[in-house]
Order: structure tokens, then C-alpha cells, then sequence
């Protein structure tokens, strides 16, 4: 008989792939948006079973609370939230899916090569480990890539706002 902790590992894996697929696959910006977001929730459930549940807390405010939120805001910003983007043309979608099964070829041939072992999983999350981790400017501290994230939201925001500006002067 199986674990039940195995069996949430693989039932939240499964959701995590099939949410994934779907995000790529649909032809609607605003679906693949939301399919992104169940992806995302997936993750955070993962970050769960393994009892990590700052890392979880974080997934779920700045990934599905955050990035989800401005794709989102985005795409209707942009006037496009009802769009259907253009299918590809055969020959494109022949060649990204035989580039997929290589890919999904070569990790399966290293995976099934390597040998592997468990080892114990310990996870430090003490609040003041978190806490000089985020504001330190020591080796391992993590205020680099907030930053550079922060810097990034604020150009993805900049552009759209640049998008939507020249959409709306197109239409007059």
C-alpha cells in the first residue's frame, strides 16, 4: 500500500503538469492566465508536503498574488483578455513538438541513468534566518534579486502601459 504522502505528491504533480499543459496549449490569453494561476497554486501545495510553509506563504503572495495578478491585469490593459491567439502554422507546432520529445528523451535517458538516493531533506526557516537573508548584503543574502525583480515588474508594468497607449491612439 501506498504512503498517503506519495499519493498527494503525485496527485499534486499530476495537477501541476496538466495545469501547466494547459497553459501552454490554450488558444486564450485570459484562460491561459488562469490555467498559469492553478499552476502556480500547485507549486504552493507542493512547498506544503514538504512543510516549508514560508516558501509556500511566498509562492502563493507574490507568484499567484503578484506576477498572476499583472499578467492578468495585462492582458486587459492591452484590450485582449477575450482574444484568441493565432494557431501555429503545422511545420512550427511539428518542430517545438518533436524539440519537446527530444528534450523529454534526454532528461528521461539521464534520469534513468543516474543513481539515485534519498537523502533527509532539512530546510532552515527560522524567522531570523529569513529575515537577514532579505535584508543582508552578506554572502547568501537575497536583496540582489528582490531588487532585480522589483526592477522587472516595473518594466513589464511601463510596457504595457506603452502598449495599451499605442493601441488606443490606433483606434482613432
Amino acid at each position: 500500500m501506498m504512503d498517503p504522502s506519495l499519493i498527494a505528491f503525485y496527485a499534486i504533480s499530476a495537477f501541476i503538469l496538466v495545469t501547466g499543459f494547459m497553459t501552454v496549449i490554450s488558444t486564450r490569453l485570459f484562460r491561459s492566465a488562469i490555467y498559469l494561476l492553478f499552476s502556480l497554486i500547485g507549486i504552493a501545495g507542493l512547498y506544503f508536503l514538504l512543510e516549508v510553509e514560508f516558501a509556500a506563504a511566498v509562492q502563493i503572495i507574490v507568484y499567484v498574488g503578484g506576477i498572476v495578478v499583472l499578467i492578468i491585469f495585462s492582458i486587459f490593459l492591452t484590450n485582449q483578455g477575450g482574444a484568441s491567439m493565432p494557431f501555429p502554422h503545422l511545420i512550427r507546432r511539428n518542430v517545438g513538438a518533436a524539440a519537446a520529445m527530444a528534450g523529454a528523451a534526454v532528461v528521461g535517458t539521464l534520469a534513468a541513468a543516474y543513481e539515485w538516493h534519498p537523502f533527509p531533506i532539512t530546510f532552515d526557516t527560522s524567522m531570523s534566518r529569513i529575515g537577514h537573508m532579505l535584508v543582508g548584503t552578506g554572502e547568501g543574502s537575497l536583496v540582489l534579486p528582490f531588487e532585480l525583480v522589483s526592477v522587472l515588474l516595473l518594466a513589464a508594468m511601463i510596457g504595457c502601459i506603452v502598449i495599451a497607449m499605442k493601441s488606443r491612439h490606433e483606434e482613432k
